[in-house]
Order: structure tokens, then sequence, then C-alpha cells
């Protein structure tokens, strides 16, 4: 829902107020009312039928990245028509406020080796939360004491993970990317935060388009949460952000989509389910295998796809590789 001149108005004295303050509340709309309520024995069966627990073998640590096939990443490539590469991160955030409690912090130091005068950088980043863009890997949530495939919680250790270690990614991410523009499809700036997009949500954009989302696919999803930023200023975004339903995992199972993400955390808050306020991530990285990707800027993507009118696009991205690690920080391109 567009902002009416008097709410923009409202909007722009509060982020004068507040810049860099979370803000404490949203105004309700009719567009924002959360997510259909879940029962815990819901959840529980949604997890019990989507299981892909042993289908890539019993040691399997790569979950759905194993359905980006040789062929799926050339067919990939042949989506390549412009050369045009854009980014979908952010900038890492050096900002500490109540969104960002471990903002990235970055020193420089200047030295001289023999007749060279050189610079080197030291980074330090706490990436998982709601401020960084970022991979979400396997071993970040666990369901009942285990892990994607029945590894258990155990394994997890100040060391690293010794299964599921985002260093199994260590060839990258290469397929089709599809990017449905939620927002855009709308008519909007932005869905009003708590919006909770359904399975019947997405395949209305596929009608629209033309587009159907398959196997080996990474599945953005943009609801235009930093537009609403840029309008509204900072606001609590864990209590209310636009996102997915978590009975979306079993759509994801059908189509065999191989990563999900979005410009806020793909799980719509507040959630439905008590006590869960991401029973979407448990659903996807713990039963499906499927790794996330997290707080994206997907606004100069969206924007090169509706000049082009076209949704899909080669995705590549590479997570660092640490041995154990429980993501990454990403900086993920889509290639038109």
């Amino acid at each position: 829902m567009r902002l009416s001149d008097r709410r923009r108005s409202i909007a722009r004295l509060c982020t004068a107020l507040a810049t860099g303050v979370l803000l404490t509340s949203l105004p309700t709309t009719a567009a924002a009312q959360g997510a259909a309520p879940i029962t815990q024995a819901q959840f529980e069966q949604w997890m019990d039928e989507i299981s892909n627990w042993g289908r890539w073998g019993a040691e399997d640590e790569l979950g759905t990245l194993n359905l980006i096939t040789d062929q799926r990443r050339q067919a990939a490539g042949r989506l390549v028509q412009d050369g045009v590469s854009v980014s979908m991160a952010r900038d890492l955030n050096t900002t500490r406020d109540a969104l960002n409690a471990n903002p990235f912090q970055h020193e420089l130091s200047t030295s001289r080796f023999t007749e060279h005068e050189v610079a080197g950088d030291v980074y330090s980043v706490q990436y998982h939360g709601f401020a960084h863009s970022h991979l979400d890997g396997l071993p970040h949530f666990a369901h009942d004491g285990q892990l994607y495939n029945g590894f258990p919680v155990s394994g997890l250790a100040s060391s690293g993970a010794e299964r599921l270690g985002i260093h199994n990614v260590r060839d990258g991410i290469v397929t089709r990317g599809v990017l449905i523009d939620m927002a855009r499809h709308r008519g909007v700036d932005y869905l009003e935060p708590g919006t909770a997009l359904t399975v019947e949500d997405l395949e209305e954009w596929e009608r629209a388009t033309g587009v159907r989302v398959g196997s080996g696919d990474v599945l953005l999803i943009r609801t235009g949460r930093w537009e609403a930023v840029r309008q509204l200023g900072q606001w609590n975004f864990v209590e209310r952000a636009a996102g997915s339903h978590a009975s979306v995992a079993a759509w994801l199972k059908a189509r065999d989509v191989a990563v999900l993400g979005s410009d806020g955390v793909s799980d719509v808050m507040p959630s439905g389910l008590d006590g869960r306020a991401n029973p979407l991530h448990e659903l996807v990285i713990v039963g499906l295998g499927m790794p996330i990707l997290d707080n994206l800027d997907l606004d100069a993507v969206a924007e090169a796809a509706a000049e082009r009118d076209r949704w899909e696009f080669m995705f590549v991205g590479a997570p660092l590789r640490v041995v154990g690690g429980t993501g990454s920080p990403l900086n993920p391109l889509a290639i038109f």
C-alpha cells in the first residue's frame, strides 16, 4: 500500500528524529495482518513431509545444491545476453544500531616492505542477523537436536561444524536466478511490513510473467524492504517484516528450488507460530537442506529486470571457504 501524503510527512519526521534508531511501531493495515496461524503439530507434519534427508545419501552435505547440475549451469550461461552484471548485496554495515548489534569492523594499516609502501586490512563481522547480506549454510539451524540429514547438533563446536560446513560449497553457486518482484507486481513501492506471501501469491506472479520457478533455481523474492526503510526510516524489523509464510516450504520442495533468498530474511514476521520467529528458515535449512540468502539488496536487479522485462538471469555467488562455517557474507551477482 502506498503512503498517503500525510503518512509520508509523518515518516519523514520520524526518520529525522530517529536516524540510526530502531522505531518501535508501524501502522497496522489490512495488508499487514501477519501470517495465518500455524500449530506446532502442523509445523512438525510439514517438517516430516518435506524432508530431503537421505535423498542424496546418508553422508550428503550439500542438500539442494545437488540440484544444480552441469546442465543447469550451462543453461544459466545461455541466459546471458547483454553481459550486464548487477550486485545483489549491500555494503557491509558499519553503523551500530538496534538492528545491527554487530557492525562490520574494518581496520586499515600501512607498512613498508623493502622499497614498497603497502596497505592491508583486518576485517571482522558477525554477519548472521538482519543487517548484513549473507548466506545461511546448513549448520545454521537445527530441529530437535538434529541438523539437515540427521547430523547431530553436538557436532557444532567453537572450532566449527563437523558436518555441513560452508566449505562444502567450494565450487560456488552458478545457476538460473529468478526474481519475483512482488512489490512491483502489486504496483506498490514496498509490501507493508508483516505481509505474508503464500503459494497462491507466487503462482499468481508466475501466471502474470510467464516464468515458472523450477529445479535448481535460486529464487529471490523482493518485498521492497529497503525502499520502505528509505520512506519510513528504520523500524522494529524483528517484530514485523514482509516475507513468505512457512507453508511455502512444501512448494519449494515440489519445485526443487536450490536456494531461497530475499531482501528480508524470507520468513514473514510475526510468523504465525508461537515460539518460532523463523519457522520457514527451520523447515528450509533443516528439512530441505536448502541454503538461504538474507538481507539482499534487490532494488538494482529489479530495475535491470524490469528494463528488460526479463525476470531470469545467470546467478553467481561464492561463499568464503571457511572450514566448518555456518554461512558466509556474500556478494551475489545477477548477469543478464
